[in-house]
């Protein structure tokens, strides 16, 4: 029998070990990650089965194998968690030239064959015109001939997608003019407490730069009208999409999701333009279809994440899993240049994940290049929206199988220290990951909708 002690140091490192795996196995059957409940169950059990047989049965007689596998444990709890952010580097990622909304994809699919902006875009753009071409054959994003059509989740994100619409009215307006007399700092606090109160997931401030501005609209009546926008400040906020809708990915409720957080990102948008308005102040709300910048990169540089492989922003709790808006205003507003994280870009850049899973092949399996537009990958924004053309919803596969993506919980957010403290710690969640989750994980049921 071994000593005392000895038993009872080891029984509590190896009850920790075994209670994690049990918690992790609950965490998955309350996600209903059924073969992870599964997987997550027989390791925490084989654990137990080495545990009793090593410290109760002790067939060996000795204490130097419990004394190595005590010191194994130790190291490689060491070589995990000690910090070793290792020597990724973000690089230049800051693009060098504005970019023109008329080139975006939602743009182009905008415009009317034998238009006069049709034909005006594509004499410039000769290059896009067959890509462009080849999705217009195609029954379109929630067309009823689109391979994923079913009426409820069509019908609730053409519904939506209306609504944002009306929001139009609110995006801009006018001041009061009356200016407010308050405390910067006692303001900017509430602002940013309000937003989350609204419903927001995380909300950050930055200087406004000329590179998130677009140069030239593309979009409705302001179509080729350059973009004037004198404000110094934007805050930039996220709203979480629901995991089990997007776990549908590439079918219908991902697309009323998505159309939905759209919708409550604009409407907080809006109605926080309109308050700083009525302080005295400008203020512009930038919502889907109503966009004068790139909300992802203002996003980025308001510390709310960085943007990874398959071109959206990775924010450090839900990963790709929100919808940004932003608003733009010459209200004073204290701020902190935040410090921009590498392990994020340095996990994109292993993980590949994204891109195995990508239905359409848009996502690079390469490195970041560098071009104008900054260090970044280059997405295949044809393949993608060609894809969605075909299956009707705005796919949403990519942002479904991302290990980031997992809920904000405890056991997830243990991982995501992990992958931001340790280099190592990164290849390893990563195949951890594939091992319960899969390295192409499949779709789910919605079960409410049924």
């Amino acid at each position: 029998m071994l000593p005392y002690y000895f038993q009872l140091i080891n029984i509590t490192v190896y009850a920790i070990i075994v209670l994690f795996f049990l918690f992790a196995t609950a965490i998955s059957f309350h996600e209903n990650e059924n073969k992870a409940t599964l997987l997550f169950l027989l390791t925490g059990f084989f654990i137990f089965c080495v545990m009793y047989f090593l410290i109760f049965l002790n067939p060996f007689k000795k204490h130097e194998i419990l004394l190595v596998l005590d010191a194994f444990i130790f190291i490689v709890f060491i070589v995990l968690f000690a910090p070793y952010k290792g020597k990724y580097k973000l690089g230049a990622d800051k693009p060098k030239i504005q970019f023109d909304e008329r080139d975006t994809i939602f743009s182009r699919k905008d415009l009317v064959p034998g238009s006069e902006l049709f034909e005006a875009y594509y004499h410039q753009n000769p290059k896009n015109k067959k890509p462009d071409d080849e999705f217009r054959k195609k029954p379109g994003l929630l067309s009823p001939n689109a391979t994923k059509y079913e009426i409820q989740s069509f019908s609730a994100a053409n519904a939506n997608f209306k609504a944002v619409q009306l929001l139009k009215s609110g995006i801009d307006g006018e001041i009061n003019k009356t200016v407010g007399v308050f405390d910067e700092i006692v303001m900017q606090k509430f602002i940013l407490n309000w937003i989350k109160k609204l419903g927001a997931h995380n909300v950050g401030i930055t200087e406004l730069k000329s590179y998130h501005l677009y140069h030239t609209k593309g979009r409705g009546e302001t179509y080729n009208k350059k973009v004037i926008n004198v404000h110094k400040y934007a805050i930039a906020f996220t709203v979480e999409m629901d995991k089990e809708m997007m776990d549908a990915a590439p079918d219908g409720p991902t697309v009323m999701e998505s159309s939905q957080q759209y919708l409550n990102a604009g409407i907080i948008a809006v109605q926080v333009a309109g308050f700083i308005r009525e302080l005295g102040y400008e203020a512009k709300a930038h919502i889907d279809g109503n966009y004068d910048l790139i909300c992802p990169l203002v996003a980025r540089d308001a510390g709310l994440g960085e943007i990874g492989r398959m071109g959206l922003l990775m924010t450090p709790k839900l990963g790709p899993r929100v919808r940004i808006a932003v608003i733009t205003t010459n209200l004073p507003l204290p701020f902190k240049p935040t410090q921009r994280e590498s392990s994020t870009i340095h996990f994109c850049e292993i993980c590949k994940k994204c891109a195995d899973n990508c239905p359409s092949k848009a996502i690079s399996f390469e490195r970041r290049t560098l071009t104008d537009n900054g260090l970044r990958w280059k997405i295949d924004s044809e393949s993608c929206y060609n894809y969605w053309c075909i299956v009707g919803t705005d796919c949403g596969k990519c942002i479904q199988v991302c290990p980031f993506s997992h809920p904000n919980n405890i056991i997830h957010n243990f991982i995501r220290w992990g992958i931001k403290n340790n280099e190592i710690f990164r290849h390893l969640a990563l195949k951890l990951d594939d091992f319960y989750y899969g390295r192409k994980p499949k779709k789910q049921i919605v079960n409410w909708m049924n």
